[in-house]
């Protein structure tokens, strides 16, 4: 059993300026609306409801957190790029992204999630160097791995993180896949570096 099964949900929040809790430790998640970052959620935590998807551009403004010991939690921070919302809101919610990024004492990591497809978009990238601009940690997930064959999906791992060194930081680059399991054991070895907390004990991931 993994220790992120222990996920149960604390809080949604409507904005950064909502976030009262600072104690203990966090990782955020964020990723544009596409990029398949509730799923992804999902399958760490092996509980397919926990992040909840929803097609409603105003539900996408909200931060949901979850705990996973009275220290730990997860940040499941607004999809980005691909909400049909106002112009001034996309502009609101970055600048707050960024603060949160910047002034959230308790962050210990950054989990962005890219379509192995199509990575490195400019919100992506301005998000890695807010982070980096404040020596946090980052962690590049190349998500629907399962999409391209082995070949491919190697050469875009590559590419990407051979662009990742021009932000100057600490940025690791992962493929993932939330049908397959692929990457799960990598995302955990990160989390668990992050959280301070012993290895993960070897898990058989089973593909659904």
């Amino acid at each position: 059993m993994s220790y992120f099964t222990k996920a149960t949900f604390l809080t949604s929040a409507p904005s950064i300026d909502h976030l009262t809790n600072s104690d203990g430790m966090e990782v955020a998640f964020a990723g544009r609306s596409n990029a398949g970052k509730s799923s992804a959620l999902n399958r760490l935590t092996r509980q397919k409801g926990l992040a909840r998807t929803s097609k409603t551009p105003g539900r996408t403004q909200l931060i949901n957190m979850f705990e996973l010991d009275e220290e730990r939690r997860l940040v499941d921070l607004p999809g980005y790029g691909y909400a049909k919302v106002p112009l001034e809101m996309k502009l609101k919610w970055q600048k707050s992204l960024g603060e949160y990024l910047q002034k959230r004492k308790c962050l210990k990591g950054l989990v962005v999630l890219m379509d192995i497809r199509h990575p490195l978009k400019d919100l992506d990238q301005n998000l890695i160097h807010w982070a980096v601009e404040v020596n946090l940690p980052v962690l590049i997930l190349l998500t629907k791995a399962d999409k391209l064959k082995a070949g491919k999906r190697k050469a875009q791992l590559l590419m990407v993180r051979e662009a990742s060194m021009a932000f100057c930081g600490d940025v690791t680059v992962n493929v993932f896949s939330s049908l397959n399991g692929l990457g799960v054991p990598e995302l955990e070895k990160v989390l668990f570096n992050w959280f301070d907390l012993e290895k993960p004990i070897k898990e058989d991931i089973e593909p659904e």
